[in-house]
């Protein structure tokens, strides 16, 4: 299957379970002063959740692209480092707005992973919310019965507040959650040792790729919890993880997201992925930031905004790209500021921006060594670096 046969197979199951399909919301948010990108599925839910907007439908599917480089759960240092996780990426969502609850959530996501995509259960994992002495909350026992009912005890693990009580910042919704998570190791190693010793420990083959979120409470600014108006059915399942996993991938990056990008990458530069690990993790941290920039470009102005309100990340223009800075040239808006210095380049509006580059009309980004990469080069033509010139890109 395809990315878009896969996507669309989530939000069709759904719509044969009575869901509202619904669109994904502006990665840029106008409306809501705290935050600043959509970063979960549940922020366009949020006057719902908490009682203050009747939805449209009490349930509700949707692909929600989120955006995720600051905050409680980025994984910027991550990226690319890393196979599966990623900046901006897409979650599978589906809703229940005082509708169902826990039983139907277990059992649909159980019968999507399964019976439709005929993935083999005796590979799959999940989570149960051990409970909390410290905010008095006892084990999901609820949960774990509707489990129980599909898997055998063995899997199905209590997991810790860290991991199995989901709250997107220090206030508002929240709740017990159940992780399903895919053990996608060769047989041999499977046999070697149960997966079940390695759910929720980095392995790389054993990831998580769904979160059913059981939203029962709202988190006050004091801390304590208080019930929400009605109970919330809040999932969020890895797009670019299924994908991998139903393409038969050992990492996001090779499948049919990610794969023509970095082609494309591979072309410019004149670097081949897959040969070298240092060049492959500069390949994959490009390939996610142009993705993440590009649909913040491109969706931008769903949220009526005319340029995006913080400028695109430096981070890997700096630290990752395998030839010499000093044939980089930026553009961003002419507001856009980093916070230690001016602007990254100059924009059509500055009379310097109409020189040629080489009477200094556009800015190029400085020599950076940081996380353990080699300084990019100079803009004279020299190349301290160390990387093989290729001809430079303009």
């Amino acid at each position: 299957m395809t990315a878009n046969e896969i996507r669309e197979s989530f939000k069709r199951f759904f719509e044969e379970q009575g869901h509202l399909v619904v669109p994904s919301a502006p990665m840029v948010i106008k409306d809501d002063p705290t935050l600043m990108f959509t970063n979960a599925g549940m922020n366009q839910f949020k006057d719902i959740i908490l009682g203050n907007v009747e939805p449209k439908s009490r349930r509700q599917c949707d692909s929600q692209k989120c955006l995720r480089v600051s905050g409680k759960h980025n994984d910027l240092e991550e990226v690319g480092h890393d196979t599966y996780h990623h900046t901006m990426f897409e979650m599978l969502g589906n809703w229940s707005f005082g509708d169902y609850f826990k039983k139907e959530a277990i059992r649909w996501a159980y019968t999507y992973l399964v019976d439709v995509l005929k993935i083999d259960p005796k590979d799959l994992y999940v989570t149960v919310f051990e409970g909390s002495e410290e905010e008095g909350l006892s084990r999901d026992d609820e949960a774990a019965g509707y489990w129980e009912e599909f898997f055998p005890k063995d899997h199905i693990i209590n997991g810790n507040k860290h991991d199995n009580f989901w709250e997107m910042g220090d206030t508002g919704p929240c709740g017990p959650c159940s992780e399903i998570h895919i053990d996608d190791r060769p047989e041999e190693e499977k046999a070697a040792l149960s997966g079940a010793e390695l759910v929720n420990k980095d392995n790389p083959q054993v990831i998580e790729i769904w979160n059913l979120v059981f939203m029962q409470y709202n988190r006050k600014a004091d801390g304590s919890l208080e019930p929400l108006p009605a109970k919330v059915i809040d999932t969020g399942m890895g797009f670019e993880r299924l994908v991998r996993v139903m393409q038969g991938k050992n990492s996001n990056y090779d499948t049919d997201i990610f794969q023509p990008i970095i082609r494309k990458i591979g072309e410019l530069s004149g670097f081949e992925y897959g040969r070298e690990e240092k060049i492959d993790v500069a390949m994959r941290v490009i390939a996610d930031h142009l993705r993440a920039i590009a649909f913040s470009v491109a969706l931008q102005r769903q949220g009526g905004l005319r340029h995006p309100p913080h400028p695109a990340p430096r981070r890997s223009l700096r630290l990752h790209l395998p030839w010499p800075a000093r044939s980089l040239y930026v553009q961003t808006p002419a507001h856009a500021r980093r916070g230690n210095g001016p602007c990254l380049s100059r924009t059509a509006r500055s009379a310097a921006a109409h020189r040629p580059r080489d009477e200094g009309g556009g800015r190029v980004l400085p020599a950076h060594p940081g996380h353990g990469y080699q300084p990019a080069g100079k803009r004279d033509g020299s190349d301290e670096a160390g990387w093989p010139d290729r001809g430079g890109r303009h």
